[in-house]
Parts: C-alpha cells; sequence; structure tokens
C-alpha cells in the first residue's frame, strides 16, 4: 500500500471558498457574514474525481491524508473567532470528503490558530476532529502571523497544553505555515521552506522531546533546508551545548518527499534515516506543471522513490517503510481506519 502523508483540498468547490471571502470582508466591515452554502455531495464528487482522485489512480496512491488547503488556513486574517468558523467549515469539509471516499482520503484538520489567541481554541477542535469526525492528525503552525513571527518558539511552553492533547489521542501534527502576510515572503517558495527550517531549528534549541518523549511532530516539505545543511545542524547543536541533533531531535520529528526532483529526493534518502521519512506528494499542491526534462510532473514523488530503489539506495524493505509502515506509525490512528 502506497500512503501520501500530505495531500490539501486544493480544489474545494467554489461556493466554499466564495463564502470565505464574504466572511473576510464581513470581517472587515463589522458585519455578519451570509450563512455557509450548502454544497451538495455531487460538486463535491466533481471536485475530488477529476483531480485529485484521478491524479492518486494514475500515480498509484492508495490513500492519502487529506487536510484543508494550507495557504488558505490564512491564521494571520480575521480574529479568534473568524479562524475558529473557518476551521471548522474547512474540517467539516474534509469530512465529507473522506465520508464519501472511505478507502481513498483520511481526515487531518486545520487549527482555529490566531496570532496572540490562547492555544485552548485549537485543543477543542483537534478533539472535535479526532474523536467525532477519526481524524487521524492535525496541521500546526508555528507562525499564526503569517510571517511576522510573533509566536513564541514551538519548544516554549505555551504550547505544552496542545501537545500534552496530541499525546493523550495519540496524533501528530504536520507543522505547516500557511499564507504569507507580506510581499517579500513568496508563501510556497520562501516562506514554506523557511518556515520548515525554522521550525526545526527551534527544536534543536530546546528540550521540547525530553518533557514529551511520545510528540511526533512532521516537517512537511522535505524538511525545508536541513538534509541539505544537515552537517550545519549537528555542528549547532553541539556549538550549543544541545545533544546530538539524532538524539535530541530524530526520535520525534519525522521529514516527508514533498522534493520536486531526483537529486533532492536522492539526498533526503541518503543523509536521514529511512524511519524519519514519509512518502508524501503535496498533490495537488504548490508545484502543478510538468517538468520538460523528465516529461511528468514535478509532484509525482512516487517515481522518485521508485526510482531510488531502482538505483540500490533504498532495499525492498526501506522501499514499503517510505511509502506504507512509516505513516502508520506516526499516524497510529491510521490502523483502525485501513485494517
Amino acid at each position: 500500500m502506497i500512503i501520501d502523508c500530505h495531500g490539501h483540498y486544493t480544489t474545494a468547490p467554489a461556493a466554499h471558498t466564495a463564502w470565505r471571502e464574504e466572511q473576510v470582508s464581513a470581517w472587515k466591515a463589522g458585519t455578519t457574514p451570509p450563512a455557509y452554502p450548502s454544497i451538495s455531495d455531487d460538486e463535491i464528487r466533481e471536485t475530488i474525481e477529476g483531480s485529485q482522485l484521478r491524479l492518486m489512480d494514475e500515480r498509484g496512491i492508495d490513500v492519502t491524508l487529506f487536510s484543508p488547503r494550507a495557504s488558505a488556513m490564512a491564521h494571520h486574517v480575521g480574529d479568534e473567532a473568524v479562524s475558529l468558523e473557518w476551521a471548522r467549515r474547512s474540517n467539516d469539509l474534509v469530512h465529507r470528503v473522506t465520508t464519501l471516499y472511505p478507502d481513498r482520503f483520511i481526515g487531518v484538520c486545520q487549527l482555529p490558530q490566531s496570532p496572540g489567541a490562547p492555544i485552548e481554541g485549537a485543543i477543542a477542535e483537534l478533539r472535535r476532529c479526532v474523536e467525532e469526525l477519526g481524524f487521524v492528525g492535525c496541521n500546526l503552525n508555528p507562525d499564526p502571523s503569517g510571517g511576522h513571527w510573533t509566536s513564541p518558539a514551538l519548544t516554549d511552553r505555551s504550547w505544552y497544553p496542545f501537545y500534552e492533547a496530541m499525546v493523550e489521542l495519540d496524533v501528530p501534527a504536520m507543522v505547516h505555515v500557511s499564507g504569507s502576510a507580506t510581499p517579500f515572503f513568496h508563501a510556497t517558495g520562501a516562506y514554506y521552506i523557511s518556515a520548515d527550517t525554522t521550525a526545526f531549528m527551534q527544536l534543536i534549541q530546546g528540550e521540547l522531546f525530553t518533557d514529551l518523549p511520545e510528540l511526533r511532530l512532521v516537517i512537511p516539505h522535505g524538511g525545508g533546508a536541513v538534509p541539505y545543511h544537515w552537517g550545519r545542524y549537528r555542528g549547532l547543536a553541539d556549538m550549543l551545548g544541545q545533544p546530538p541533533v539524532e538524539t535530541n531531535v530524530m526520535g520525534n520529528v519525522f521529514f516527508d518527499t514533498c522534493v520536486y526532483h531526483q537529486p533532492g529526493i536522492d539526498l533526503l534518502l541518503e543523509v536521514i534515516d529511512t524511519p524519519n521519512v514519509l512518502f508524501g506528494s503535496e498533490m495537488v499542491g504548490a508545484v502543478r506543471g510538468i517538468d520538460e526534462r523528465t516529461g511528468h510532473h514535478y509532484d509525482d514523488t512516487r517515481r522518485y522513490i521508485d526510482a531510488a530503489f531502482d538505483k540500490g539506495a533504498l532495499d525492498e524493505q526501506a522501499r514499503a517503510d517510505v511509502f506504507e509502515h512509516n505513516v502508520r506509525r506516526v499516524y497510529p490512528r491510521l490502523a483502525a481506519r485501513l485494517g
């Protein structure tokens, strides 16, 4: 089985997206937004079967862990109440997808974060999504400000109540920022990758996993710049008097394979231990075109894993671990959904 740990509902029905625009406009005007629209099952099927599901079938992906569109979480827009309503609507829509296609999509939730807001609202939505909707994880934004980095580091104890709920529910979080609020941060090309890297450095500087040894975090997009600069982070840990990265961080942190060229995947697999690598494609996501050098879509990451196997970089067991077993281990609630 091939399980994609990183998928977003980037083709959500137009009525859902239009309502979000109306919600934000109403907040700016100090008025009440219109009622959320009625979206039929057929509308959902149309958005899924012509894009996400078709590509999964073409690329041989069996199951996708599916969450609301990351760039649209936009925690920096509106206030706590706006974010809560948007998160619930987005999560409920993803839940409908998982209900219509229970063998192909499994839910991962958006959180109602907002700059400066207490973490309790995010805890409540996590519990609702896991306990009532059957979701298996969440997307945790380390910077709800959209690029201004006003929140404490991920190792700060203000995050601990949320982490403790994650441990209790036995779910991981993908550390994933949203859209950029600053013009010099291109969202997917600059902000995402720099945020992944920033999160990793924060974890090196702290003792989060000493305090919470059962906590699991996924850093997407291949870990940002981390694998490419692995020696830098090992050296910095030593200079800062911290334990080695391998023992202080990598027992609890995992990288996905959302890296869109073969040399990048090869480097990831060479530098990062196989148990810490989860298959992911972010499809349909940040990069949707066809690479003229290969004739294949950039985000067809399965091809890169298979090519690494063909070259001997992975054996049969390691390939199976990346495609399936590591994801099952990091997301243990998958067992009840997949059997």
